[in-house]
């Protein structure tokens, strides 16, 4: 009887043993990947990298003694769809990003491209020889994969998840962020033109620290209805949750940093200001940003940044629902007031995308060192 039972508690040893083994691997190799619950900012591409993730990494002309100033324009790399080079698109709300994302599926030219059928809204754009492995996340090669429109807090914490997952084992990977902004008071205002549509994004969920916010937290705007059709200007300037007021920082913003949607945790003076100085840090960051308003420079600094051509040109549209739109002065000016942040966002990336465009003029062709 005593034999039997030890027999019987074999089994047990080895799947405890399994367990306990397999535990101490899976730890390992995720300290050791680019899979973070909560990554440092900063955590993007670098040019020639060993895989492994320094702050703010990138390639500068100036050697190992070039400031961050300097960091901040010196955008070039030799993006390897082959390897494991991975471009991740946040897409802000009314800032041409549908328009730059068919773009990014459609016309580069490549060798492999994405693989776009006839009738069908996605285009995977995977690695050659792969049925598995994608270069580039975005809503045209993945979907939403992580949410719709997710943000840079959401994104930093789902995208190498996601991608595990997909293809089945945990991978090192070099993550370069793009986004396009545009003119503040033009983008809320395509944004009201687009809710009084019938828009609503509410599949958005706005995930932060590992969960969504509660209802509380963030109320809709308009609760006792299916949408907001109709709305008027003067109601969607003052509804005190719409999201759409300063998105741009919201959304590049790290929101870990001031709990969230709590907004109990910080005066709202100290928690704009954490979002903005967030903002421009991680746009600062960023592999790439391109702006609406100059589209024909926005397609020459990503070609030179990523070594990599469009097939066809970028068209400048001026003619959009939020140009077609009347709207009074002192409504304007509210609209200026109401997006404070992202107006004081845009004027510093229209600055650093003009520094990046003369730099990239002056080092046209050159690429980074081996």
């Amino acid at each position: 009887m005593q034999v039997n039972q030890g027999k019987r508690k074999l089994p047990v040893f080895f799947v405890t043993l399994f367990l306990l083994v397999g535990t101490m691997f899976l730890f390992y190799n995720l300290s050791n990947s680019n899979l973070y619950i909560c990554p440092q900012i900063g955590m993007i591409g670098r040019a020639k990298s060993t895989g492994t993730f320094h702050r703010d990494n990138q390639w500068g002309w100036g050697g190992s003694g070039s400031n961050d100033e300097e960091l901040s324009v010196a955008r070039k790399y030799d993006f390897d769809i082959s390897g494991n080079d991975v471009m991740v698109f946040l897409h802000i709300q009314k800032t041409g990003g549908t328009t730059f994302g068919k773009h990014l599926v459609h016309d580069l030219d490549l060798e492999t491209p994405c693989q776009c059928a006839k009738g069908r809204r996605r285009c995977p754009c995977l690695r050659k020889n792969s049925k598995t492995e994608v270069w580039q996340f975005s809503r045209f090669s993945v979907g939403w994969a992580c949410g719709l429109h997710a943000d840079w807090t959401e994104l930093q914490s789902c995208v190498p998840w996601y991608l595990n997952k997909k293809e089945g084992k945990i991978t090192r990977r070099r993550y370069y962020y793009i986004t396009m902004l545009r003119n503040p008071v033009e983008r809320f205002i395509s944004e009201w033109r687009h809710v009084y549509r019938g828009a609503t994004w509410k599949a958005s969920k706005h995930v932060c620290n590992g969960r969504e916010p509660t209802p509380e937290e963030l109320p809709s705007c308009y609760a006792d209805h299916e949408d907001w059709t109709g709305v008027l200007l003067n109601e969607f300037l003052e509804c005190p949750h719409n999201l759409a007021s300063n998105r741009q920082v919201r959304m590049l913003a790290d929101l870990s940093l001031v709990g969230c949607y709590n907004l109990s945790k910080y005066s709202k003076e100290e928690r704009n200001a954490i979002m903005l100085e967030s903002a421009k840090t991680n746009l600062r960051r960023l592999s790439y940003f391109g702006l609406t308003e100059f589209q024909k420079e926005s397609q020459y600094i990503f070609e030179e940044t990523f070594n990599l051509k469009f097939k066809t040109a970028f068209e400048q549209n001026n003619d959009t629902h939020a140009s077609a739109e009347y709207i009074s002065d002192e409504d304007r000016q509210r609209v200026v007031d109401e997006n404070r942040l992202d107006v004081e966002l845009y004027e510093y990336a229209k600055d650093l995308f003009f520094q990046r465009l003369t730099y990239m003029e002056e080092h046209e062709g050159d690429r980074p060192p081996s």
